[in-house]
Order: structure tokens, then sequence, then C-alpha cells
């Protein structure tokens, strides 16, 4: 054995461990999507984003209505509280109304499409009676109930033509009849021109534009070919501009875009124009909530049409992202339960629910951001109003009991354990864990027709 000049034996060196190369650092922005997604894919999703999501609106909207509605509710010699307590008696009607229509099977739904239709074509031919009618701001629309209650017919017609738009579209798909053109558009064509026709009497040409958002949803969703599509756009476009150029009062609303003074020439831009100044004097964070300046008397209608300018005064950008996110992701599950389904009355009703309230909440957002004319209609389950809020919370129940009609979602409900009253399964026994929705149930049940 060999040893060192020294005399000691040589030191031996450990071998050296290979070198394993560092897994490389997951990026968090990625990482983060792909749990959104995987969260988003969870049977459950849609099911309570529309039910949080509603029920969110609706709460902020109770504190704005309180806030916006005190100097008015002031001015008229009124309490404070006054227009915030008739909310929240509708909202709590509302309410009823959601959880029942959660609860309520598919064929019930559809066996109330006719009755609907028939009561909201008779109350707003109602409305025209003279002595019964009443005009508000212009529009005759309403029918008074006594007292301070006042209702307008033509909000429940937005529900009927979605639900009788929705059955008449399956029946006649089930039929194998939507192949042709004129099955695809009488009866559904003619009778919203009768609707049209109706709230057109009355002037209200914002909840027109709403019903006409509708049946084009109805339309799209019944795969209508592209020239059957543009004619009835082309039609409905020059009715519009028609009755637009026919009236001074609708000349005026759209000589307001863009409008930075409240005189510009001889049309009075006031309200436009205040709407602007509260959304630019909000800042980031708002003045606080309660510290609005334009509803003092500069803004009208405050609590109703221009409810959101106030919010952006009040909660500032954040407030109106808030909200602007929230009608977005009401939207999306919507998008998301007519999507998923196999029952053509629930894409249709579903399809055209989501159509009915992203429509709305743009063109009432559009008109307060100067974007829009404006078109005199409330931002849904948010303005102050029963007449809007009643037949919205019924629709936003038809959503949430579609979306409890999914095959996952259903058994994902079943499977859910209560925390407290019920011993947990032992053993191997452990519901099913649902990572995607994407796969559709070949044998879904169909909800069946009248």
């Amino acid at each position: 054995m060999s040893s060192s000049r020294t005399g000691r034996p040589p030191v031996q060196r450990a071998a050296r461990r290979p070198v394993v190369p560092r897994p490389p650092r997951e990026n968090p922005l990625r990482t983060l999507v792909i749990r959104g997604r995987r969260a988003w894919d969870r049977p459950l999703t849609a099911y309570y984003v529309v039910l949080g999501g509603s029920l969110l609106i609706t709460v902020l909207g109770l504190v704005m209505v309180y806030s916006a509605s005190q100097i008015t509710a002031l001015q008229m010699s009124l309490p404070g509280s006054y227009f915030f307590r008739k909310q929240l008696l509708a909202a709590v009607i509302g309410a009823v109304l959601l959880l029942v229509a959660s609860r309520m099977p598919v064929k019930l739904h559809r066996a109330l499409a006719y009755p609907i239709l028939a009561g909201a074509v008779f109350l707003m031919a109602l409305v025209q009676v003279p002595g019964i009618g009443v005009a508000v701001n212009g529009n005759q629309n309403w029918l008074a109930l006594g007292g301070s209650f006042q209702l307008q017919p033509s909000e429940f017609g937005k529900l009927a033509l979605v639900l009788w738009g929705a059955d008449l579209l399956a029946r006649k798909q089930d039929k194998r009849l939507l192949t042709q053109w004129k099955h695809m558009l009488v009866p559904l064509v003619p009778a919203a021109f009768m609707l049209l026709g109706l709230i057109m009497l009355g002037g209200d040409m914002g909840t027109a534009i709403i019903l006409t958002a509708i049946l084009f949803g109805l339309l799209w969703l019944a795969g209508a070919p592209t020239r059957l599509f543009a004619g009835v756009l082309a039609v409905a476009a020059l009715l519009g501009a028609i009755l637009i150029r026919t009236s001074e009062n609708r000349m005026a609303r759209l000589a307001c875009l863009g409008a930075t003074e409240p005189q510009t020439g001889p049309v009075d831009c006031w309200q436009a124009v205040h709407g602007i100044y509260a959304l630019a004097s909000g800042g980031i964070f708002g003045s606080g909530l309660g510290a609005s300046l334009e509803k003092w008397g500069e803004l009208p209608e405050a609590h109703t049409d221009f409810i959101f300018a106030v919010t952006g005064e009040e909660l500032g950008l954040a407030g109106t992202l808030s909200v602007l996110a929230l009608f977005a992701a009401l939207g999306y599950a919507g998008i998301r339960v007519a999507g998923r389904t196999e029952d053509p009355f629930v894409r249709y009703a579903a399809g055209g629910v989501t159509t009915w309230i992203t429509a709305q909440a743009v063109i009432n957002i559009g008109a307060v951001l100067g974007l829009l004319p404006i078109a005199g209609v409330p931002l849904p389950l948010f303005s102050y109003g029963g007449s809007a809020l009643l037949p919205t919370m019924f629709a936003i129940g038809l959503l949430i009991a579609f979306a409890r009609e999914d095959p996952a979602e259903r058994m994902a409900l079943a499977m859910r354990q209560p925390r407290f009253g019920r011993k947990r399964i032992r053993g191997s026994q452990r519901p099913r864990r649902w990572n995607t929705m994407r796969r559709r149930a070949p044998g879904a049940r169909s909800s069946g027709e009248r």
C-alpha cells in the first residue's frame, strides 16, 4: 500500500453525488389559471354562481337604493327610508318567488308558459284603457294597485316571452320542424311583435328593445339561418329608426351621446352629463357610502335608471367594477347552464333569461357611461322598482332550477353530506369527486312536452 511523503496513509475522498437538476419553478399566474379552471369545472359551480351572484347584486342594490333615494324621498315630503322599505318588501317577495321557481320541476315551468303569456297580454292591454292605466314620465305603462303601489305589466312580458318562446321552440324541435323557416318564425315573431306593439302604445321604447333582444336570443339559439336572422334584424332596425325619427324626445336622447355640457344647443342633456360627473368624481374608492353630491337634486332618477352613477360616485371605480364582475359572472354562468344541457326547453329558456339580464344591464350601464342613448330601463336586481325586481328574481330561480337539472349537479347535490345530524359514511364508500362537467350524459331525461 502506497503512502504519502509524510508517512500518513492517503485520505480516501468520498465519491461525488450525481447532480440532480432542480425542477423548474412553476409560474404562479399559470398555476392560478389552472386552479381557476378546475374550480369552474366543478359540477356545482354554475349553481353557486347564479345563486350567490344574484343575491350579492340584490343586497348591494338595496344598500345603494337606500343611499340614493333618501334625498328624493325628503324632497317629496316622505320619510327618508320610504323607497328602501318598498324595495325591501319587493326583495322579500322576490326571494320567495326565486325559491319557488328553483324548486319547481321543468314540466311545471312549461305548463305555466301559456297562462303567464295570457296574463301579461291582458294586463298590458288593460294599461291602455282610460282611467285604469297610469302614465309615468310620459309613458303609459303602469297600473295603479291602490295606495302608492303600481305595477308595470311590460316587465312580466319579458318573462312570458322567455317561457312561451322556449316551450314553443322546444316542441317544434322535438317534431323536427325548425328546419323550415316558417315554423321558426311563426307564431314566435308575430307574438313578439304583438307584445312590442302593446308596449309601444305606451311609448316605452326601452322595454321594447329588451324584448327585441330576447327574441333575437331565442332565434339565435334555435339555429336561425344567417339570411333569416339578418332579415328579422333589418326589419326591427327599420322600425326602430322610424320610431326614433318620429319622436322629439328620442331624438334628443340620441343627440346627447358624448355630451360634456348640460346644455348643448336646443337639447337639454342634464341627466346624461351629470351621470358622467358622478362617475368622474368618485375616483378609485369613491367619496364614501351616502356622501354623493349629485343625488342632492342634480341627478334625476338617481335611485332608478342612474343608480350606477351614484354607485360610482360613492364606491368609486372599485365598486363599479365589482358590480360589472358580478353581472359578468352571472351571465357566464347562465351561458354554461344553457350550453351543458340536453333538454331543448332548458337551453332556450336559460339562454333567453341570460340574454334578458345581460342586455338590460349593458343598455343601462352604457347609458350611464354616455356610450348609449338613455333608454329608461333599470339595472336588473339593482335599481329601485318592484315591478322589475319580481320577474327578474323569478327568472333567476329558473336558472337555479335548470342548473339543478343537470345530471352531474343533481348527483353532486345528492352526495353532499350534512356536517351535523347524520353520520358520515365509513370505509371506502365516499362521494365521487367530479373534476369536470364537459361530459354530457347521453341519457339525460327530457322535460317532456305539453
